[in-house]
């Protein structure tokens, strides 16, 4: 009797354990670290590393083997690639650009053909959605955005309507996902003048990400610089590539 019973409480422990979301447990550095030093890699990507500082963007965010995640507005799919190796062949990546950029024509149709058509990530299914009406084929454990979240209240996104978008977002995640928003600074209290300069206030970001239920669960200032004015246009050579950012975590609660 006592034999059935340890039997029935490991498998109940190993049951509640897989109905865990991934996103609660602690990051997997070396395979983060692993995925970043991966020399298989686009050489275009790995140069701007020392920038973007990608291993903790994703230790920060949680990423493990096996998750599951979305990369939101994956441009080229610098990020797109990395989460890939990052999550390991039992985890997936949905790398979903907005149905609104359809607009620039082939530049991005060829992004998300490239993404699929890429044999070294087999693991990454790319397609367009309407920012507003945001949906992934599962639940899962993280959303990612990288730079683009100011581009939601932008003229040619119609704008968003981004409370819908991060409500939308909020619905695709698992109990406890997270819900990570990087982007450039703009001075606090900048108002919409600053969109001109593809900047946002990061406290914009703040009170609409967690109006949509979010709990905000801290901030990474690994890509903070001092030395940016935050005044000029993020494509200005003076500062491009060297913007001063903000590494948002957002999570949605368990209960």
């Amino acid at each position: 009797m006592r034999s059935l019973i340890a039997v029935g409480l490991s498998a109940f422990l190993l049951a509640s354990c897989a109905s865990m979301p991934m996103s609660g447990r602690g990051p997997d550095t070396a395979a983060n670290a692993a995925a970043v030093a991966d020399t298989a890699r686009p050489e275009a990507d790995r140069a701007r590393d020392a920038d973007r500082k990608p291993a903790a963007m994703l230790d920060f965010a949680g990423v493990k083997p096996g998750m599951v995640v979305v990369d939101f507005w994956p441009g080229g799919g610098y990020f797109t690639r990395i989460l890939s190796r990052a999550v390991g062949p039992e985890g997936r990546v949905y790398s979903l650009a907005p149905e609104e950029t359809k607009q620039f024509g082939q530049r991005a149709l060829d992004g998300v053909d490239k993404l699929n058509a890429d044999p070294a990530t087999p693991n990454v299914k790319a397609s367009f959605v309407p920012a507003a009406r945001f949906a992934a084929p599962e639940a899962v454990d993280l959303v990612f955005t990288a730079q683009n979240y100011h581009d939601l209240h932008e003229k040619f996104m119609g704008p968003a309507d981004v409370p819908a978008f991060n409500k939308a977002v909020f619905a695709a995640l698992k109990p406890g996902g997270v819900f990570l928003v990087i982007d450039h600074d703009a001075a606090p209290g900048a108002g919409p003048e600053s969109l001109e300069l593809h900047r946002i206030d990061p406290e914009i970001v703040k009170r609409e990400v967690t109006a949509a239920g979010f709990v905000f669960e801290g901030e990474l200032d690994v890509l903070k610089n001092p030395a940016d004015p935050r005044t000029a246009n993020v494509f200005d050579k003076s500062i491009r590539g060297h913007t001063s950012q903000f590494v948002y975590k957002f999570r949605k609660p368990k209960h």
